[in-house]
């Protein structure tokens, strides 16, 4: 992990497209202003995690519907074993 040091309206660069600035600092609590392409994904890490953990549920789920799925066709001999 890099460690920098910045005082306030100091910037960061991350590669060409991302700047990332020490606003204030309050007590314990660091403000950060951050400039970016729309293109870029800018969370709190937080919201990150949970937003990855919502995809990889959806994912799983869908999963686990094609995998149902699949079983009632062999089960009900897919679409020509359906009797009207």
């Amino acid at each position: 992990m890099l460690v920098l040091t910045r005082k306030i309206n100091e910037s960061v660069m991350i590669g060409e497209d991302v700047e990332v600035c020490l606003l204030e600092i309050k007590g314990d609590k660091v403000r950060l202003g951050i400039k970016a392409p729309r293109s870029v994904t800018v969370h709190r890490k937080e919201v990150y995690e949970e937003i990855k953990r919502a995809n990889e549920e959806a994912a799983r789920s869908s999963f686990e519907g094609a995998r149902e799925a699949e079983r009632l066709m062999d089960e009900f001999g897919g679409a020509d074993g359906l009797r009207g």
